[in-house]
């Protein structure tokens, strides 16, 4: 018999629904070779709990309050390399998907998968593969296929200044434009490359070569 066969496979749990995490911790441990061996209410004691018990699959809610699953992914990736993370939620937007796996999850499931996708997600995961409700295989393909829409000159333009440090009101100067005006082509720019700061953005464009 192999170690895989007599070694259960460590999972976290993490959802800001009671419900929903008693009902996963159910679901688990109905298989002998998974054990639940913590739960988090929160993205925040997702990652402090993954830190200090090390699982093998961290099951993780995309949207929570404060931090979301996104950004707790790539905590807990940071902190918990050898973990594996599966986004489990009730949401199929083509972006959520994209979000989550560039962060670095293995898997992306809804939380209507049955119990033998749940339990097979969870030993695919711990095997290092990547993990997917068939459903959503299709809309990956189609969010990481479209292009993201090209920022204008003037946008990188503000976002080249803004990675010198200027302030806004030393981008207007600059460009003999109004601060307000500056404002707006950064809002213009956070939404195109999906990013909410002035730091994400201009690592953002500069990881896609927009502003050389």
């Amino acid at each position: 018999m192999s170690v895989e066969d007599t070694v259960a496979v460590r999972v976290l749990l993490a959802d800001d629904h009671p419900v929903v995490r008693e009902g996963l911790c159910a679901i688990l441990e109905s298989d002998p070779g998974v054990e639940v061996v913590g739960q988090a209410g929160s993205g925040e004691e997702a990652v402090t709990l993954a830190t200090r018990l090390l699982p093998d699959v961290v099951l993780l809610d995309l949207r929570m309050g404060g931090m979301d699953g996104v950004a707790a992914t790539g905590h807990i990736l940071r902190q918990a390399p050898r973990s594996k993370v599966v986004i489990v939620t009730t949401y199929e937007d083509d972006s959520d998907i994209l979000r989550a796996v560039e962060a670095g999850a293995a898997g992306y499931l809804l939380k209507g998968s049955s119990r033998a996708e749940l339990i097979e997600a969870v030993h695919g995961a711990a095997r290092g593969a990547t993990v997917l409700t068939p459903s959503l295989a299709t809309k990956l393909f189609r969010a990481r296929t479209v292009e993201p829409p090209p920022l204008s000159a003037r946008e990188c333009e503000v976002l080249r200044l803004v990675s010198q440090g200027l302030t806004n009101a030393d981008i207007g100067r600059e460009l003999f434009i109004g601060e307000a005006t500056v404002k707006t082509h950064l809002l213009r720019a956070f939404k195109k490359l999906e990013v909410s700061d002035r730091t994400a953005a201009v690592i953002t464009a500069l990881e896609r070569g927009l502003l050389t």
